[in-house]
């Protein structure tokens, strides 16, 4: 049993719980991105089980009729391992759920992975004609330049502002700096790009910048926000006709998600327990 603190964050342990919980937000209208457990594979008989699990997700989002998609970590199906094995398995899950219809997001994790997973969804991207969808993060110092590359590529990007510690050398570390470059990367995608913008933060400031943009530009958005963090602001957001769509985790895992997460940055911490708070 999920304990009640992770029973907010994590839609349950099976994928029959992770498809009842999009369910009860379809109700809201409120859209689901749905990620299995998992990551930091170094062998291929794991990698290659979650590949599974996400296909045969697949078909069960399309057998519930849910509002749902997948979202899956390069180092879940691989990509420790090697670049090969992460996209052979990637490729298997995109061509499934390309032909039922079912979007695919790669997250995107820390600074090592960054040109793998940028290469893995251009490729897919563009064989999908945009079926495939790709998070990049505003406190790295390349993705101004990352941002320029994928304008002309099908699919969409999700801008968040970023949640691993990396370093100085190519991240920015102050609180006020990386909003500064999230606020200028907001501008640049609406400026730049004809469709696919998800903007992927909480804060209601970069929100309501979104919802600015696009009246300047007209270029279409959504919103997306993570289970467990400020859900009245999100199905708020969808009654006013915003596309709003829940970042929902589940899965077996849970215990080394949370552990992961407070390990990889101290703010993690802060942020967990703001949103158990409601603040």
């Amino acid at each position: 049993m999920i304990p009640p603190i992770a029973s907010r964050f994590v839609a349950g342990e099976t994928p029959a719980e992770a498809l009842e919980h999009a369910r009860e937000l379809n109700e809201g209208d409120v859209k689901v991105i749905l990620n299995l457990l998992g990551e930091h594979y170094d062998e291929r008989g794991p990698a290659e089980d979650d590949a599974e699990t996400y296909k045969q997700l697949v078909a069960d989002i399309g057998d519930t009729e849910v509002d749902a998609c997948i979202s899956i970590k390069p180092s879940q199906i691989g990509l420790d391992v090697g670049d090969d094995v992460f996209d052979e398995l990637l490729g298997e899950i995109v061509d499934v759920a390309d032909e039922a219809g079912t979007f695919v997001w790669v997250d995107m994790e820390d600074r090592h992975t960054t040109d793998a997973t940028l290469d893995a969804f251009e490729k897919y991207a563009r064989e999908t004609d945009g079926n495939v969808g790709v998070c990049i993060q505003a406190n790295l110092k390349r993705t101004p330049e990352d941002l320029e590359r994928l304008a002309d590529v099908p699919g969409k990007v999700r801008l968040v502002k970023g949640a691993y510690d990396e370093p100085k050398s190519v991240a920015y570390k102050e609180k006020s700096r990386v909003d500064q470059q999230y606020r200028d990367l907001l501008r640049q995608m609406f400026e730049e790009f004809d469709d696919g913008i998800a903007v992927g933060s909480h804060d209601p400031e970069m929100i309501a910048m979104a919802r600015d943009l696009h009246a300047e530009h007209g270029t279409p958005y959504e919103i997306q926000m993570l289970m467990g963090v400020r859900e009245d602001a999100q199905f708020d957001l969808a009654s006013e006709g915003v596309e709003v769509w829940q970042y929902a985790p589940y899965g077996g895992k849970w215990l080394s998600y949370f552990y992961r997460r407070v390990r990889e940055r101290k703010e993690n911490v802060t942020f967990a327990l703001r949103a158990v708070l409601g603040r």
